[in-house]
């Protein structure tokens, strides 16, 4: 089969768009365990969060495995890692540890398509594979395949948990189908990594260097867990803050606020590139900044609790996330090499998921502050970081 030269990434997009799919259509459907599980909300943002114990092992470990293996073989297991969770969660309803399981393997799934599929993406949309790519195209194409299957998938599931027949298990059995399909032309895609390319031991191909690198250090590992705890705040806490106003349409809203909080990030990602010549190479502080307005209006909804007010916020974390996931990945890609790209990327995704177990502690600690005092905690702690990346750019400047 020949292929164009300018298309080759297409062809393992729908296996990242799969597999991000299967980490995050969970979400809207928070509220349905809590309806028909009767798990209580602790219950449900710990489900929410355990993905991140099998998420950070596949960052990790899958990509220096995609550097000794090749980056096909590993993407195949970790599609294959979704289609088991979307099976276990599916049939484990009245179990929390069966529950615990497939959310585990969904971390596996998306860990391998955030480390694996981002660096092969980046490959592909380089020469000799694609010649006519900007120089963003690397960051912004894996990022972008991801947050569609973030948001879509999303999307789909809460619809059909809302309305659709057999909503325990009619979401999953939807994303199997879809992952299926994206093993079709994952099998056409050109491998960028040969075999032998490796030597040493694996355990070694483990260290990963650069993440001692000044400017990670300074300015990539202070904004990283605030990608995914915006995404966190907006469609985990909010839904839940505003949900009593919502009746039984709360499961639609929280599928609605997914959506627009990821939405939002798939629509500013293309749009990075010039904010990145606007802002002089500072975007990780122009999202930043955008983070904080967004946490702020968290912190005033917690107080109004209007469900109008979360969509706006929600909006507005969205649009931090996009910017800031994007723009991290471009900084670690300045400063990595062929045979640290996996790694380094691995690394990263893991501090932006530690942000994902934001929703988590806010839930435990909600038995001694109230949301308004926890969230205006957390609006301190990001204020805190934001001057950290602004310094950190000035100095690399």
């Amino acid at each position: 089969m020949s292929l164009p030269r300018t298309t080759p990434w297409l062809l393992i997009a729908p296996a990242m768009f799969a597999m991000a799919w299967g980490g995050n259509h969970f979400t809207p459907l928070l509220h349905l365990y809590e309806q028909l599980g009767h798990y209580s909300q602790f219950d449900v943002n710990l489900l929410l969060g355990t993905y991140v114990v099998g998420l950070i092992p596949g960052l990790l470990l899958a990509g220096a495995a995609s550097d000794r293996h090749g980056r096909k073989p590993v993407t195949i297991v970790g599609v294959v890692c979704g289609i088991i969770a979307s099976a276990i969660l599916a049939l484990g309803m009245g179990n929390l540890v069966v529950l615990s399981i497939g959310r585990l393997f969904a971390g596996l799934g998306v860990g391998v398509a955030m480390s694996v599929g981002t660096s092969w993406a980046k490959e592909l949309s380089s020469a000799p594979f694609d010649r006519r790519a900007d120089g963003a195209a690397g960051a912004r194409r894996p990022s972008l395949a991801l947050t569609l299957g973030f948001g879509i998938g999303a999307g789909i599931s809460g619809v059909l948990a809302q309305w659709g027949p057999y909503p325990a298990v009619m979401p999953y059995a939807v994303h199997i189908l879809v992952s299926i399909l994206a093993l079709l032309p994952l099998a056409f895609a050109p491998e960028t990594v040969t075999r032998s390319a490796t030597g040493g031991s694996f355990w070694a191909d483990l260290r990963v260097p650069l993440a001692g690198h000044a400017r990670f250090v300074r300015i990539v590992l202070p904004a990283a867990p605030w990608v995914f705890g915006a995404a966190g705040l907006a469609y985990a806490i909010m839904p839940q803050l505003v949900s009593a106003r919502l009746g039984n349409m709360a499961l639609a809203y929280a599928t609605l606020l997914t959506v627009l909080t990821l939405g939002t990030g798939a629509l500013v990602q293309p749009l990075v590139k010039r904010l990145d010549r606007l802002t002089r190479g500072r975007t990780l502080v122009a999202g930043m900044s955008l983070m904080l307005i967004g946490v702020v209006l968290a912190v005033i909804d917690a107080g109004v609790l209007s469900p109008v007010l979360a969509l706006i916020a929600a909006i507005t974390l969205g649009a931090a996330y996009g910017i800031c996931v994007v723009a991290g990945l471009v900084e670690i890609q300045r400063i990595a090499g062929p045979s640290d790209l996996a790694g380094i990327t691995g690394v990263y995704y893991s501090l932006t998921y530690v942000g994902f177990l934001l929703p988590v502690v806010l839930a435990a600690f909600a038995a001694f502050a109230t949301y308004s005092v926890l969230l205006t905690a957390v609006a301190v702690v990001c204020a805190a970081c934001l001057v950290l990346v602004a310094r950190g750019i000035r100095r690399a400047v």
